[in-house]
């Protein structure tokens, strides 16, 4: 099946268990414009919930995306797919068993096929698992939504949803082989060779930078700026301002998505902390003493950020962020 959204917007379809549990992991995403829950791969038409789960259609419960390959490339919807499911597991997924809960990535052209098969040959040969990565690639076909009452489903039953996923373990796995001690001595190595001592201390170890003494406080040349570790677009220079505290401070992020915030309570204060999305990177925090009519200042460390000026958008891969000055 062709990927024939709008000419800007492509689609993905991912089936990991319980299609649930396979809405929250992209739906704050920046670029994700939908997402689905329902049936494909089988052999019937307009299959019910019921119909799928006794084990006679053919189908898979599964998500479609509707998503900007721009803002965000299929490949890393990938790297998040494979974070969020059990990937040596072809006969269902965690509590759930049967081929209506199988693992599928059906890609909708050539093109997300090759990025498939290379996504999963990478995985095998990481050597995370010790078993085979047993995640079917199979061409998209006709996608069914789900009933009303499975759609964003974790919203509409919190508690249920929460308990349930609790239940299920899988996010009991994922802690355990995703993020370990070794994965962080990997990474912290090779930051080390990249960045400079204090940009290390603010992005790994939550240090503060000085302020008016940072690179980005007072800049006004129109651009973004990014993860200095993923590379990740956070801050857009349409919405930085000088809140006089010395360090960089903008209205929003970028997209909501692409930040993540924690109660921090270190120094003998309240504060919420702001980390990028992605790389997991100090970023920050963000206060309610900003400018109308959204109130927020995001207080960013500099040495968090990587400025890339607008003349350089294009060229460095960004220039889907242009409309965002």
């Amino acid at each position: 099946m062709e990927n024939n959204a709008q000419p800007s917007l492509h689609k993905a379809t991912f089936a990991g268990g319980c299609f649930w549990c396979m809405v929250t992991p992209f739906e704050e995403l920046p670029g994700i414009h939908g997402i689905v829950s329902g049936y494909t791969g089988g052999h019937t038409v307009n299959p019910t919930y019921e119909e799928v789960c006794s084990e006679t259609t053919g189908h898979t419960e599964a998500v479609q995306i509707t998503f900007d390959p721009g803002l965000f490339p299929y490949r890393k919807l990938l790297d998040i797919y494979w974070r969020s499911v059990d990937p040596t597991d072809g006969e269902g997924q965690f509590h759930d068993r049967g081929s209506s809960y199988r693992p599928v990535i059906f890609y909708h052209d050539e093109e997300q096929h090759r990025e498939a098969e290379a996504s999963k040959a990478e995985l095998q040969a990481s050597g995370r698992f010790d078993k085979p990565i047993a995640v079917a690639i199979e061409p998209a076909v006709e996608f069914y939504a789900a009933e009303e009452y499975h759609q964003d489903y974790h919203l509409k039953n919190p508690l249920r949803y929460k308990y349930y996923r609790h239940g299920s373990g899988r996010d009991s796995f994922i802690e355990r082989h995703w993020n370990t001690s070794k994965d962080k001595e990997a990474l912290h190595k090779e930051l080390r060779q990249r960045l400079t001592p204090m940009q290390f201390e603010v992005t790994q170890n939550n240090a503060t930078e000085p302020p008016f003494r940072n690179e980005f406080y007072n800049n006004t040349e129109p651009g973004i700026y990014v993860d200095i570790v993923s590379g990740e677009p956070l801050f857009s220079s349409r919405d930085q301002f000088d809140a006089g505290c010395g360090w960089p401070s903008f209205s929003q992020p970028l997209h909501g998505g692409s930040i993540q915030e924690r109660q921090d309570f270190t120094h003998g204060m309240y504060r919420i902390e702001v980390r990028s999305r992605e790389a997991d990177s100090h970023l920050g925090h963000v206060f309610d003493d900003g400018p109308k009519p959204g109130g927020l200042r995001y207080c960013i460390n500099s040495a968090s950020l990587r400025f890339i000026p607008k003349d350089r958008m294009e060229e460095e891969g960004y220039g889907s962020y242009l409309s965002e000055l």
